[in-house]
């Protein structure tokens, strides 16, 4: 089996990922805060760890600020649901995943939240002159696709900083979070949103949310926290006011060895890695007549994504002849569908190519040929 969804999850999970949570559900398997065994506070201290170094890793100050969440879903769910309220305004990009777009309908509907999408280039590109224009006095916060999962255009997030002011800028990491060094700080990022599962090779039904000192939020959930349990009110400290629920300790596991895979292997290694596959495959695609491929995945800075179609061929072809040869490709709109509107693919939608770390020449070479005798059959 040839694995290139890497947009989706990452696949194969280094060593240090499986045997951690391995580790987890051998010889731990605790609930963390809730009692005082051996088991459970060293599900605690594994949580603890984890919110450490994670927070360290995008260069945060207050790891108590991080909040760990299921998915990216839920933690921009929890950034748009907790932070909006009655007639706010709201601008964003017509990059956005529907996470971010199907939280924004509800609201515009349910509190008459004012939403604003700028406009972005057929290759990604947001347009800062039109961004600059849509933040006005009363816009509460701007949410940004730091990198599409549809072409793999990745925004300069200081422009954007530049172009919103103090305006809340909130933004969607989700697949540039371990491919791209991210510096909440530096960045003036308010809150960072993002998945475990992709770039930081952990495993699925782990998310996290970054929140800057001052930005209070309404919870998604309430009930148990392991903490003021004499009281029936939601505890107002952080990061428990966010985490009701048992947690997925396991994921959180997994998440430290994915974290120390990064370490060892080093996250410019990893990303020059990608970025030799993506090119490979991209030299590939362009040699072939009857291929379109959209966006620029050659340029420098852009993400180890590809979308392509082959000119009379739908998307679903395209992935059944890969699927046959046994081939992971993903096809349709990517739950993006403003993404494909913007760059040109709606309704059909395209066939994504996303190459990953454990990516071999091998592999790259038995998906170009599979895809030469689909183009010149």
């Amino acid at each position: 089996m040839i694995y290139l969804d890497n947009a989706a999850t990452s696949f194969p999970k280094p060593e240090e990922t499986i045997n951690a949570v391995h580790a987890f559900l051998t010889r731990g398997g605790g609930n963390p805060g809730r009692g005082g065994h051996p088991l459970s506070i060293e599900a605690a201290r594994l949580i603890f760890e984890a919110r450490e170094k994670l927070t360290r890793f995008i260069h945060g100050k207050h790891s108590e600020r991080l909040i760990f969440t299921q998915n990216g879903t839920e933690s921009l769910n929890l950034a748009l649901m907790g932070l909006l309220r009655e007639k706010d305004q709201v601008v964003t990009t017509a990059l956005e995943h529907n996470s971010v777009m199907r939280p924004l309908d509800f609201l515009r509907k349910t509190r008459n939240v004012g939403v604003t999408v700028v406009p972005c280039s057929p290759s990604g590109e947001l347009d800062m002159r039109r961004l600059k224009r849509a933040v006005r006095r009363g816009t509460r916060a701007v949410v940004v696709n730091h990198g599409s999962n549809v072409v793999g255009t990745v925004q300069p997030l200081t422009e954007i900083r530049d172009a919103i002011g103090e305006t809340l800028l909130i933004v969607d990491a989700c697949q540039t979070i371990g491919n791209i060094p991210i510096d909440v700080e530096a960045d003036r990022i308010d809150m960072l949103c993002f998945s475990c599962h992709k770039a930081l090779f952990g495993i699925q039904g782990l998310g996290a949310l970054s929140l800057r000192e001052g930005i209070e939020l309404i919870p998604l959930k309430f009930g148990g926290t392991g903490s003021r349990s004499e009281s029936t009110e939601q505890p107002e400290a952080l990061p428990d006011r966010y985490e009701s629920g048992t947690p997925n300790t396991p994921a959180i596991a997994g998440l430290l060895g994915g974290l120390a895979f990064i370490e060892k292997i080093g996250q410019g290694e990893i990303a020059r890695k990608k970025r030799a596959a993506t090119k490979k495959i991209a030299d590939g695609l362009y040699r072939m007549g009857r291929v379109r491929v959209y966006g620029e995945p050659f340029k420098e800075g852009r993400l180890p994504i590809i979308l392509m179609n082959v000119e009379g061929l739908e998307p679903s072809e395209v992935g059944y002849a890969c699927n046959r040869a046994d081939i992971c490709v993903r096809v349709g709109l990517h739950c993006s569908p403003l993404a494909h509107r913007t760059i040109g693919t709606f309704p059909g939608g395209g066939v994504r190519i996303s190459p990953g770390y454990f990516t071999d020449d091998g592999e790259i070479d038995r998906l170009l040929e599979v895809l030469e005798a689909l183009v010149t059959r």
